[in-house]
């Protein structure tokens, strides 16, 4: 009775999903990755990653078999989701069982007992998924002992983002909210297992082109080049000037002390709805996890449940919300 009751007062049972006061733990069911655990580490002001990342979540365990955790930026006053709280994600101790960190955070400026987590994590050569504004995924002015890791670090030039995914922040290559994103597969990497079932141009997202310094670090394999299109609808037109010569990469792998590393600047809630970047990030998860073997191009990647993510904006969260809901 006694284990019971504490179970019942640190979860609750919703949709087959178990939910802790600030994380969203969904069991794998069957599929290729069961057994297999996926710690997703969501927290931006902008891009929704709070609504992405359990959507992918739900995919990767319902349609894949993964488990999966998704944490929060979560407010120390009442408990909420509050995207625009940087100090703040618990759980991140539950790296250190995991097979692989989905990262999608921005600006974080965390505590070193959170930070440790996912340094050690990174460190220990083991694998990562990032996406959007990982790139700039920590901005960290009140530790001494992680600072090295912040996006803007002279010494450890470009901190996590430019030495363990192979860019930091530099700018926006497209009109951010203006223009849009189609994916073109790189020269020589159709054959990839990441891009397995995904056509040529077939990625389409909202989000504009990051800018990157070129030639990215030695190392990287370039998937897909983002093309720069006149609008934000997918059947825009490329835009006719310097912004598509050369397109920018938007997606590539490396490797991070022996740990497989595959980064995307795109990504946000609304990029979710595009079937074939659904599929890429799928595949993706596969690759990084050593199980490119198993990745089938005509796997279910289908959305879980209803799905409508916000727009991306500043301010544009939704206030509130808890895990459990």
């Amino acid at each position: 009775m006694r284990i019971a009751l504490l179970a019942a007062a640190f979860y609750l049972l919703s949709s087959g999903s178990l939910i802790a006061a600030d994380r969203l733990v969904l069991p794998g069911k069957s599929g290729p990755g069961k057994g297999r655990r996926i710690v997703l580490v969501s927290g931006d002001e902008e891009y929704r990653s709070e609504e992405a990342l359990p959507q992918l979540a739900r995919i990767l365990s319902e349609r894949q078999g993964f488990d999966c955790t998704v944490l929060f930026a979560i407010s120390p006053t009442d408990g909420s989701i509050d995207p625009d709280y940087t100090r703040n994600i618990p759980g991140l101790e539950t790296l250190d069982s995991a097979d692989l960190m989905v990262l999608f955070t921005r600006f974080r400026d965390l505590p070193d007992t959170q930070m440790k987590h996912i340094v050690d994590y990174v460190e220990a050569g083991r694998p990562i998924i990032a996406l959007r504004t990982a790139t700039h995924a920590f901005d960290l002015k009140s530790s001494d002992s992680y600072r090295r890791y912040s996006w803007n670090n002279k010494e450890w030039d470009g901190g996590f983002g430019r030495q363990v995914l192979g860019e930091t922040w530099v700018a926006h290559h497209g009109r951010h909210g203006e223009q849009s994103t189609r994916g073109i597969i790189a020269k020589g990497a159709a054959k990839h297992p990441i891009l397995r079932g995904i056509a040529d141009g077939a990625i389409w997202v909202p989000t504009d082109v990051y800018k990157v310094r070129l030639p990215l670090p030695e190392g990287i394999e370039t998937l897909v080049l983002g093309q720069v299109l006149a609008g934000m609808k997918s059947t825009d037109a490329p835009v006719d000037n310097p912004q598509n010569d050369p397109m920018m990469p938007v997606a590539w792998t490396r490797t991070y002390k022996s740990g497989r590393i595959f980064a995307t600047t795109m990504g946000s809630g609304q990029d979710l709805l595009n079937e074939p970047f659904r599929r890429l990030l799928v595949n993706a998860v596969y690759w990084a996890a050593g199980m490119e073997a198993r990745i089938d191009g005509r796997a279910n990647v289908d959305l879980v449940g209803r799905y409508e993510p916000l727009p991306f904006k500043f301010g544009g969260a939704a206030k509130g919300l808890k895990p459990e809901r």
